[in-house]
């Protein structure tokens, strides 16, 4: 069977890293995605991830601590970077080749964000994992998601979230809300539905590069989007 999506860019928030867990990263998660993501690859996908932080940090909260925004956000990107590399080695430990690349240059740790060489990377079959978001404060790693998302010439952006898709309202709290199957980019960003950030739906927009939100709990998920099968919410251009 064909792929649909020869090459995608999976974003994973930290907080689907937490599992059950109050704080920090749930092994178990890991390892459940680095088996969907080793599946996935081992249909022949080119996959790129990008990691947030906020299962340790996230920058936006900085200022009830006390930390100027500008600050709280270079520890939100070093948040992702311990995601980072826990996802590597829970993708190596399967069997797995991939590259850590940061936008803050840590070389001891991941390779310096160079566009040709991870591309040449995920031509190679390697798993690459972006962290440090865009390597500038005040922008989400959404945004960062979106842009290396284009940066790597994806097909689509994979959301993966903790819940089926994009709904009209909070699933969690509303019992009425109803799942989207297509949305528009400008009816996400008229409804205010927070698939992601408006400046990672404007760029996605302005690129024309669909978003997929899907469950990331659900066993084959990854493999069948790939494969072209339903699953989830498509944010595109028109519906």
């Amino acid at each position: 069977m064909g792929l649909k999506y020869k090459r995608v860019l999976l974003k994973i928030s930290g907080e689907a890293l937490l599992g059950d867990k109050p704080s920090g990263i749930d092994p178990a998660v890991l390892s459940f995605i680095a088996e969907e993501v080793k599946e996935a690859r081992d249909l022949g996908a080119e996959i790129a991830l990008v990691v947030g932080g906020g299962n340790f940090f996230r920058g936006i909260n900085s200022s009830e601590l006390g930390i100027e925004r500008i600050w709280g956000d270079y520890m939100g990107m070093l948040a992702t970077l311990l995601n980072g590399i826990a996802l590597q080695n829970f993708l190596e430990r399967s069997g797995v080749s991939t590259r850590l690349v940061s936008a803050l240059e840590i070389r001891a740790i991941a390779e310096p964000f160079i566009p040709k060489r991870a591309l040449r990377h995920l031509e190679k079959g390697r798993v690459v994992i972006f962290a440090s978001g865009t390597g500038n404060p005040f922008f989400s790693t959404d945004t960062a998601a979106a842009l290396r998302a284009v940066e790597m010439r994806a097909e689509v952006l994979l959301k993966a979230t903790k819940v089926d898709g994009v709904f009209s309202a909070d699933p969690a709290k509303d019992q009425g809300a109803k799942i989207f199957q297509e949305i528009s980019y400008f009816q996400v960003l008229e409804k205010n539905l927070r698939v992601m950030d408006p400046t990672a739906i404007t760029l996605c927009m302005e690129n024309e590069l669909p978003i997929i939100v899907f469950n990331i709990r659900g066993k084959g998920n990854l493999r069948k989007i790939i494969l072209g099968e339903r699953v989830g919410t498509i944010v595109k251009k028109e519906v």
